[in-house]
C-alpha cells in the first residue's frame, strides 16, 4: 500500500488549503442513503458561517451512515469556526453598536471610559441588550468541494517544493506531515527543494521523526554549502533561518555534532572558508557549541576551517575580490568575477550598468548568457527592477528579510539609465524564463484575469500571519458590496492585564494624517469605535465600523487598521489574538459580530507591540493586503498619534510598491507554453480571482516559479 493510500487526511489542512474535504469511506451499500433533510439540517449551520457545499460533496455525503455525518459535521463546523474567527465570543463594551454609540453625547462617552479605566476594566456601562434584527445582508456563501486523498496528499509536495520561504502556517502544516506519515514521507519528497530555509527546516523535521540513518542520507542531499549546514543548526535550534536575527545555539547531542561537522567535512574547503567568512561570528558562536578540535581526525577540513576563522588567517574571498574592483570602477573586472555568480550578477546589474557606461553593452549580453543559471524569482525580479527602472517615483520601498514584516522607505536618487539599457535586461530576463517555461506541460489556450495585476507574485511568507486567506504584501482586492467595513480584534490576557486597542487611521491622497477612530475618539466619518476594554481575562474584543460613502464625501483616500499593544506586551506573548475585517450591507441587522460576513481573519501573534493588517483604499474601492509591524523608536508613543511616521511610511510603501505581479508571471508562462485566449469559457486553464487562483500560493511558488 503507498504513502497515498495508507496515510491520514487532515481536513483543516486541506478546507484551508483548498476549501476541500476528504470524507471518510462510505456506507455498506445495505444502508439507504441518507435523507435530504440531515444533509440540509448540516448545510443551514454551515451556510451560517459563510460556506455551502459543492454539488458532488452533498451527493457523497448521502452516502455516508449517520454518526459519519455527524462526525464530520462537529469537525468541520469546528474548523470554520477557528477559520473566520467564531470559535469565540464577542462581548463589546457597548453591545449595541454601532447605533448605541453613536446616540450618545461625547460627555457619556467620556465618563463611561473614565469609570472603566478607574475600576482597571472591571465595570462597563449598564446597558440593556436590545434584540438585533437578523441579518438582511445577501451573502455569497464559499463554497466547500469534495477532494481527495491524493490531491491532499500532494500539498505536502507543492509546500516544500515551493520557491520561496515557508510562512508560519507552512512550517506548522509540514511539522503535521511527516510525523503523520513517518517514513512514508520519503516517498512524497520532491527531487530538489529549491528554498534554503525551507530545506532546513524540513531536514529538521526529518531528523527528529524519521529512522536516523535514512534521515541523515536524505539531509545530506539538502546541504550543499556551508550556510545551508549553519541553517540546519538553526533549524535544530529553533532559531530564525532567514539568518536575520542571531540565533542562541543550544547544546547539541555527540550525534548531532558530528552530523554538521560531517557534513562540512566533505565540501570543498575553500568554499567552506568563504561562506563561514559571510557570517563569521555566526560560526565562530556555533564552534564553541560543535567542539570541532574533539573531531580534527575524524573531520580535518571542518577543524581546519574553523582554525581559519579563530586565527583570522589571510584569506580573500570572493565578495571582497568584487567590491574592490567596484570600488576602482572597474566595471570590467567586477563583471569577469561576477559572471562566475549569474545570481550575484543579476542582483548586482543596477550598480555595474551605472558604473560605465562604455561597458552596458558588454554587461548586458554577459547577463543574457549566463541568465538561464539565475533562479526564476531573481528574474522575475530584475525584470520587474528594470520594467519600472526609470518610473516617476519619490521612494524606493525595501521589505528586509526576517520574521518580522518591516518596510523601508528610502528618498529615490538613482540616476536614469537609457531606455534601451532597462529593455535590453528585461528582454534576457523574459527570454530566459520563457525557455525554462517551455519545457514545462503545455497549457494549451490560457485565460488571464486582469484583476490579477493587482496580486502580487509570492517571493517571501516568511512572516506572513496565519490567515483566513494568505496574500503577498500590497496585492489589492476589490471591496465586496456594503457600504459599512467592520474592523474587529479579539484577545486574551498574557501573564497580566493586556489592553489591545483597535484603531482606523484616517490618511489624505497625499499620505497626510486626517483622522482616526480611536479609544479616544469615538465617532466621525459616518464611523464609530465600539468602546475601550482594557482587561480580557477571559477575552474582549472591539469593532470600528468605518462608512465608506461618508469617507469619499470628505475626500479621504486611504484608513490604515492598527492594533495597539498599550500595556507593551509583544502579541507573541498573548494565549491568543486574532484581528479582522466584515463587509457590512446593513451595520444595525444581525450579530455585531457575523462569521458569513467576514472577508479576512488573521492571528496577530508576531514578536512586536504595533501591527497594521490592512489598508482600504477607498477611492479604488480595494483592500491593499498589509500584515506589518511597527517598531519601537526614540519617539515612540503609545498610540496612533505617536507612531504616525511609522505608519504614514509603512502606508506609502504599501501602496507605492511595484512588485512583479501575477498576471505578468502568467502571460509569460501562456506565451512559452500555449496561448492566450480572450474569455474563461474559451480556455483550458484559467488563472482569476474568481476560481481562487491568487490565494493557492504553494501551487504558484512551485508550479509556476520553479
Amino acid at each position: 500500500m503507498d504513502a497515498t493510500t495508507a496515510s491520514p487526511v487532515n481536513n483543516a489542512i486541506y478546507l484551508r488549503r483548498r476549501s476541500k474535504i476528504v470524507l471518510p469511506a462510505a456506507a455498506p451499500e445495505t444502508i439507504a442513503p441518507l435523507s435530504a433533510a440531515y444533509i440540509a439540517t448540516a448545510l443551514k449551520n454551515v451556510e451560517s458561517l459563510g460556506y455551502s457545499f459543492s454539488e458532488d460533496l452533498i451527493e457523497a455525503c448521502r452516502a455516508l451512515a449517520l454518526p459519519q455525518l455527524v462526525a464530520l459535521y462537529q469537525e468541520l463546523v469546528t474548523d470554520l469556526k477557528a477559520l473566520v474567527g467564531a470559535h469565540r465570543t464577542f462581548t463589546p463594551m457597548y453591545p449595541n453598536f454601532p447605533a448605541q454609540v453613536m446616540e450618545m453625547s461625547r460627555v457619556e462617552l467620556y465618563l463611561n471610559a473614565i469609570i472603566h479605566y478607574w475600576s482597571a476594566g472591571r465595570l462597563l456601562p449598564a446597558t440593556e441588550v436590545k434584540e438585533r434584527f437578523p441579518l438582511l445582508d445577501e451573502i455569497e456563501l464559499k463554497p466547500i468541494g469534495l477532494g481527495t486523498a491524493e490531491e491532499f496528499t500532494g500539498l505536502f509536495g507543492q509546500i516544500v517544493r515551493a520557491n520561496t520561504a515557508f510562512s508560519e502556517q507552512d512550517r506548522e502544516d509540514v511539522a503535521w506531515f511527516v510525523p503523520a506519515y513517518g517514513d512514508r514521507i520519503e516517498a512524497l519528497l520532491p527531487e530538489t527543494i529549491p528554498q534554503k530555509e525551507n530545506a532546513a527546516y524540513l531536514a529538521g523535521q526529518l531528523l527528529a521523526h524519521l529512522r536516523r540513518e535514512r534521515a541523515v542520507e536524505i539531509v545530506a542531499g539538502f546541504t550543499r554549502t556551508a550556510t545551508d549546514i549553519l541553517r540546519l543548526a538553526v533549524a535544530l535550534s529553533a532559531g530564525d533561518l532567514s539568518l536575520a536575527k542571531v540565533t542562541r545555539f543550544r547544546v547539541y547531542t555527540r550525534p548531532e555534532r558530528a552530523l554538521l561537522l560531517g557534513l562540512l567535512d566533505r565540501l570543498p574547503f575553500a568554499a567552506v572558508v568563504e561562506d563561514m567568512l559571510r557570517w563569521k561570528g555566526r560560526w565562530i558562536r556555533l564552534g564553541e557549541r560543535l567542539h570541532p578540535g574533539e573531531y580534527a581526525k575524524r573531520y580535518p577540513n571542518a577543524a581546519r576551517a574553523f582554525s581559519v576563522l579563530r586565527n583570522d588567517e589571510p584569506f580573500t574571498t570572493f565578495n571582497a575580490s568584487v567590491e574592490q574592483a567596484l570600488s576602482r570602477k572597474d566595471a570590467a573586472a567586477a563583471l569577469s568575477r561576477l559572471v562566475t555568480r549569474p545570481g550575484d550578477l543579476a542582483r548586482r546589474l543596477d550598480h555595474l550598468l551605472r558604473l560605465d557606461t562604455q561597458a552596458q553593452d558588454t554587461v548586458i549580453a554577459a547577463f543574457a548568457e549566463v541568465s538561464e543559471r539565475v533562479s526564476t524569482p531573481v528574474l522575475l525580479q530584475v525584470r520587474q527592477h528594470f520594467v519600472v527602472r526609470n518610473a516617476t517615483s519619490a521612494l524606493r520601498v525595501f521589505f528586509p528579510k526576517g520574521n518580522l514584516a518591516k518596510a523601508k522607505g528610502i528618498e529615490n536618487t538613482l540616476p536614469a539609465l537609457p531606455d534601451a539599457v532597462c529593455t535590453g535586461i528585461v528582454a534576457a530576463c523574459e527570454a530566459a524564463l520563457a525557455a525554462r517555461f517551455a519545457t514545462l506541460p503545455p497549457l494549451g489556450r490560457v485565460y488571464i484575469d486582469p484583476a490579477l495585476r493587482d496580486l502580487m507574485v509570492p517571493f517571501a511568507l516568511r512572516s506572513a500571519s496565519k490567515s483566513l486567506r494568505t496574500l503577498v504584501r500590497g496585492s489589492r482586492l476589490p471591496l465586496p458590496a456594503g457600504d459599512v467595513l467592520r474592523f474587529f480584534v479579539w484577545w486574551k490576557n498574557g501573564d497580566e492585564r493586556t489592553d489591545i486597542d483597535l484603531s482606523a487611521v484616517i490618511f489624505s491622497a497625499d499620505f497626510e494624517y486626517v483622522s482616526d477612530l480611536s479609544y479616544y475618539n469615538l465617532e466621525g466619518f459616518g464611523g464609530a469605535h465600539s468602546g475601550d476594554i482594557v482587561d480580557a481575562p477571559e477575552g474582549a474584543s472591539e469593532f470600528i465600523d468605518v462608512t465608506l460613502a461618508k469617507l469619499q464625501e470628505a475626500g479621504i483616500r486611504y484608513v490604515l487598521m492598527s492594533l495597539t499593544s498599550y500595556t507593551e506586551q509583544p502579541f507573541v506573548e498573548l494565549p491568543e489574538c486574532f484581528a479582522g475585517w466584515m463587509a457590512r450591507q446593513e451595520p444595525e441587522s444581525g450579530e455585531i459580530f457575523e462569521p458569513k460576513t467576514v472577508q479576512d481573519r488573521l492571528d496577530i501573534s508576531a514578536d512586536t507591540k504595533i501591527s497594521l493588517p490592512l489598508i482600504v483604499d477607498v477611492v479604488a474601492g480595494q483592500v491593499i493586503w498589509c500584515d506589518m509591524a511597527l517598531r519601537r523608536d526614540p519617539t515612540w508613543v503609545n498610540n496612533v498619534v505617536g507612531n504616525l511616521s511609522g505608519m504614514t511610511m509603512t502606508l506609502r510603501s504599501l501602496v507605492e510598491t511595484r512588485k512583479p505581479n501575477l498576471y505578468d508571471l502568467f502571460v509569460l508562462h501562456a506565451r512559452a507554453r500555449g496561448t492566450l485566449a480572450e474569455t474563461p469559457e474559451d480556455a483550458d486553464t484559467v488563472f482569476s480571482l474568481a476560481n481562487g487562483t491568487p490565494f493557492r500560493l504553494e501551487e504558484i511558488a512551485s508550479g509556476y516559479m520553479a
